[in-house]
């Protein structure tokens, strides 16, 4: 245990890069934090901080256990939660990852359920592209996410499991110039900006191919709240899996471009991700269950042009 608070202290150090600051961080004297990273130094026969005037940087030793640190940390805290979680969820901590689509739909439906059924069980929520749920995941940050899978399919240190395919669809507000024109193609979107998340490699060149433009995109956002908020207050197109805009588009606040069949088509392709031969806690277990009934009553898209 001594072990592990030294290394609490180190990170706290690492990351305030001042020791005052980061005594206060973790609840200590000045000097008892001083010793404490004095006495890790000494274990690990290293000099793991410099220390000048306006604070400490860390050495290169400093950089390499701040890594392994932080693994550690993150396992012991993963081997208390699913100690104290084991039978009944009364306790613990859920370390959930979401990509920017299921954020928007699919994981609060899902956490709200979970947090009905075991409120006392804290959750801490990660939102980002798959890429960087990923790396996430293998630094034991979160223990499992949901995200666009079409680029983590062949990776042997993961367990995906599928959800539903939903539709994509591209949409506008309510009062956007293309939903005067007849006959609606591919082409009459170029006049417009289009914005959306991180696209995976086959949706990039998919996109790219059918409009012509190199880069797709003109705006990139990882955050689906702001890109909704972007596309209903200017003439900024997007595009989405249908089930993320159903209720914006039946509640008029949305709507859908209906291209012609030859236009563009695209699909969600969600998973569930965890880390190969590793099981999950009884949250993340209670966590996929719920996030499971979810997906299956997820009506399939109504409006959605083909």
């Amino acid at each position: 245990m001594n072990d592990l608070r030294q290394l609490r202290h180190f990170v706290a150090l690492a990351e305030h890069q001042h020791f005052a600051r980061a005594a206060a961080a973790v609840h200590l004297s000045q000097p008892a934090l001083s010793r404490s990273i004095q006495a890790l130094e000494s274990q690990l026969d290293c000099t793991l901080v410099d220390r000048h005037s306006r604070g400490v940087s860390l050495t290169a030793h400093g950089h390499l256990v701040l890594e392994h640190a932080r693994r550690l940390l993150a396992g012991s805290l993963a081997l208390s939660n699913a100690v104290n979680q084991l039978g009944n969820l009364e306790a613990g901590e859920l370390r959930l990852g979401a990509g920017p689509y299921p954020a928007a739909r699919l994981i609060p439906q899902a956490l709200g359920q979970l947090l009905q059924r075991y409120p006392r069980v804290q959750v801490k929520l990660d939102i980002a592209n798959w890429l960087e749920l990923r790396d996430s995941l293998l630094d034991s940050a979160v223990e499992l996410f949901i995200a666009d899978i079409r680029e983590l399919q062949d990776d042997a240190q993961l367990h995906i499991e599928p959800l539903r395919v939903h539709q994509g669809v591209l949409f506008c507000r309510p009062a956007h110039p293309l939903l005067q024109r007849r006959n609606l193609q591919l082409r009459d979107l170029l006049d417009f900006p289009l914005a959306g998340t991180q696209l995976p490699q086959v949706v990039e060149r998919s996109l790219g191919q059918a409009s012509g433009r190199a880069q797709p995109l003109s705006v990139q956002c990882d955050n689906f709240l702001v890109l909704k908020r972007l596309v209903a207050d200017s003439d900024v197109l997007s595009m989405a899996p249908w089930d993320v805009i159903a209720d914006e588009v039946d509640s008029g606040q949305l709507a859908l471009l209906p291209l012609l069949p030859q236009g563009l088509h695209q699909h969600s392709a969600y998973g569930l991700v965890s880390r190969a031969g590793h099981s999950l806690s009884p949250a993340a277990q209670a966590m996929v269950t719920a996030i499971r009934q979810v997906d299956e009553q997820t009506p399939r898209a109504k409006h959605a042009a083909d």
